[in-house]
């Protein structure tokens, strides 16, 4: 896709333009930067027979990924917001396929903790940057772009378990190098997506700037209660997503004895849900308002989540799909909201909540390792289905009408 830049002098209304195809270009590289981060939660059951890992050993290839990215992506939204790097989105698709190429040749869990912590720096470098993008692209859309944005992600991520099943777990260990592929083609998308920055998202920044110092500053009080139980909100719905990203194939293998690749196809139809969710969550908070979303869309699946773990396969299945599909429908509200908190920092904001995601996950996923090994995962899940209880926090968010 290229992206053609636009002349210099235009009207002002122009920079409220919604850019359809920088937002799609990054939605297709977020695409493809998660399905190439999928590979290493899709690739578990082949990695832990190759290198013989428990389960404690699983959540900490998880913490390691994901804590890495948690820890590196709120400083490089906070420096980019400052000194913008439009060609840092490219620099990150490099890092994850150099990892990936590590991940294929590693013979020993060492290699297997410094290949997915290269993959974590190369998230840590696209979501926050790429998010602050698709913000600028937005216009008066920022729901919409949101949603666009993190459903390239969602899809990648959905792609993951099939690329592992019917390529990975077939093929070996050795062919995730071959998704190293997808990091070139995401390299050369995206390196029009910073000639486009440097041409006209400049201007739209600028502009931007210049619009939050004139409105009027929020209370900080305010400002820190809403960051503050986003983040609660956050604990709530990452810790669940990743019960199902990083141990949904052994549950389903344990509880109703199905193969690895029957598994790999149902974390598919839950990760493709997720995926549609996000998409939707979006443009309906652009119209009913990101708190709404929030609140009905994480404690709104309780009764769901209560009965999952006690249904048989089917029904089973189905319910965590469509619990996945409501969840899922508030994290792009989630960003706009804390965005719309704090306009002159959106991509730290973006960083900030995109690393609290995969810290929070990171952790998550090696405590429910730990409980995994000492009481088993069916009963991991059992626990993980009042999560949705702390969507009550929602209640506490500060009404928008208040921000006036």
């Amino acid at each position: 896709m290229t992206i053609q830049p636009q002349p210099q002098s235009r009207p002002f209304a122009s920079v409220e333009r919604t850019v359809l195809p920088v937002i799609l270009a990054v939605s297709l590289g977020h695409l493809l930067n998660d399905l190439m981060q999928s590979l290493i939660p899709a690739a578990y059951p082949l990695l832990k027979q190759n290198l013989s890992l428990n389960f404690s050993q699983i959540g900490l290839v998880t913490a390691v990924f994901q804590g890495t990215a948690s820890i590196l992506q709120p400083l490089v939204g906070h420096y980019t917001d400052k000194r913008p790097l439009p060609y840092a989105l490219t620099a990150g698709m490099a890092a994850t396929g150099l990892g990936l190429i590590g991940l294929a040749q590693a013979a020993s869990f060492a290699m297997v903790l410094a290949s997915v912590a290269l993959i974590g720096l190369g998230s840590s470098i696209f979501h926050p940057e790429a998010s602050r993008i698709a913000r600028l692209a937005a216009g008066l859309r920022p729901g919409f772009a949101q949603s666009l944005f993190q459903v390239g992600g969602n899809a990648g991520s959905a792609l993951g378990p099939l690329a592992a099943a019917f390529i990975v777990i077939r093929r070996g260990q050795g062919s995730i190098s071959w998704f190293a592929g997808a990091a070139l083609v995401g390299a050369l998308l995206l390196w029009t997506v910073g000639r486009w920055y440097i041409s006209t998202g400049t201007e739209r920044a600028a502009a931007r700037t210049r619009r939050a110092r004139a409105a009027t500053a929020l209370p900080p009080a305010l400002v820190r209660r809403g960051m503050v139980l986003l983040i609660v909100l956050m604990m709530s719905k990452f810790i669940y997503n990743v019960s199902f990203s990083s141990y949904y194939t052994f549950y389903l293998i344990e509880r109703f004895g199905l193969s690895v690749g029957q598994s790999q196809l149902c974390l598919f139809l839950f990760l493709a849900a997720v995926a549609l969710g996000t998409i939707i969550g979006g443009p309906i908070g652009d119209r009913i308002g990101r708190r709404s979303v929030i609140l009905w869309s994480i404690l709104g699946i309780l009764p769901l989540t209560l009965a999952q773990p006690w249904l048989p396969l089917v029904p089973s299945v189905a319910v965590a799909a469509l619990s996945g599909l409501i969840l899922a429908s508030a994290f792009p509200a989630m960003v706009v909201y804390g965005q719309d908190l704090m306009p002159q920092r959106t991509g730290m904001v973006a960083g900030l909540l995109f690393g609290l995601a995969f810290g929070v996950a990171a952790i998550g996923a090696a405590a429910l390792g730990v409980l995994a090994d000492a009481w088993g995962i069916v009963t991991v899940y059992k626990i993980c289905a009042v999560l949705p209880a702390l969507g009550l926090f929602a209640f506490w968010l500060p009404e928008p009408k208040a921000w006036a």
